[in-house]
């Protein structure tokens, strides 16, 4: 038997009427483990601390949309716990599998009848005053951008210390091929076949003529820097979608390849293309 993580999106899954779907359609068939904040519904589950629904899970299963995945991806990573995504949001490129075909496909997964792909990741690094003051990994993308209600902010872009460009802008997106389709895609960014294994850099709102996204090498670090010559103000560091920190002039954040790899699992021969064209028409 599989031993599966649910977890759920209370937002996304009113009542939590397609997460007793899902269990009801797993009991007997795999062995389910999901967080105790849910025992009042009285599934026949293994209920388990938050902080642990991982720990003995082969396999994790998400109804929400991407953002629910994007919440667990490093924590999946560093276990190689293959993830699969049931959509319960607007887009969900990779929350694939649409409510509707959900058993059918859970068929499928339990008969082994699935792949896994691998997506790269990144690791990020803010660091002040030479000093590393902390790290984490994203699956999406690294945001650099100007705080709410403040001035424009001035940020220099390299590779393995050679200039790539100057930045007066809101801010700026590092995304991996699996981020070219989020907030990259809204700033003008290219879409990426997400088993590439490279960064986009994508300005928002750039206050330049001529500026575009770059694509970069993962090969190599990339560094993004305050350029105090100007009086920056300070600017948030996010990565997919959270905030991490805020830095100030002459801070830097510097992005490598991360050693993990996000493991999807993609049910059925639908090509990314395939989901592009019926995501974005």
């Amino acid at each position: 038997m599989k031993r599966i993580a649910v977890i759920p999106n209370n937002s996304k899954d009113i009542g939590l009427v397609n997460t007793k779907r899902l269990v009801e359609f797993l009991n007997g068939k795999a062995e389910i483990y999901i967080d105790e904040a849910y025992s009042v519904l009285g599934l026949n589950v293994n209920y388990v601390a938050e902080s642990e629904i991982l720990d003995n899970a082969e396999y994790l299963i998400v109804l929400g949309g991407d953002g629910t995945i994007l919440q667990r991806a490093a924590e999946c990573a560093k276990r190689k716990i293959p993830v699969l995504g049931i959509n319960l949001g607007k887009i969900g490129f990779m929350t694939e599998i649409e409510i509707d075909d959900m058993e059918d496909a859970i068929s499928k997964f339990l008969q082994d009848d699935f792949t896994v792909e691998k997506r790269m990741m990144m690791k990020a690094e803010i660091r002040k005053e030479n000093k590393i003051q902390f790290s984490f990994h994203a699956l999406n993308d690294v945001v650099v951008s100007k705080v709410a209600g403040e001035k424009l902010i001035y940020m220099e872009l390299s590779t393995d210390g050679v200039a790539v460009n100057r930045y007066t802008a809101d801010g700026l997106i590092i995304a991996t091929p699996t981020g070219s389709t989020g907030y990259s895609i809204s700033a003008g960014g290219p879409v990426v076949d997400p088993c590439m294994r490279l960064y986009v850099a994508t300005p928002i709102c750039a206050h330049m003529l001529s500026v575009r996204s770059a694509v970069l090498s993962s090969n190599k670090d990339i560094r993004i820097k305050l350029d105090g010559e100007y009086g920056n103000a300070d600017a948030v560091v996010t990565a997919d979608g959270d905030i991490q920190g805020y830095i100030k002039n002459a801070d830097e954040v510097i992005i490598t390849e991360s050693e993990y790899d996000f493991e999807l699992i993609k049910i059925g021969e639908q090509s990314f293309y395939d989901t592009l064209i019926k995501k974005l028409s």
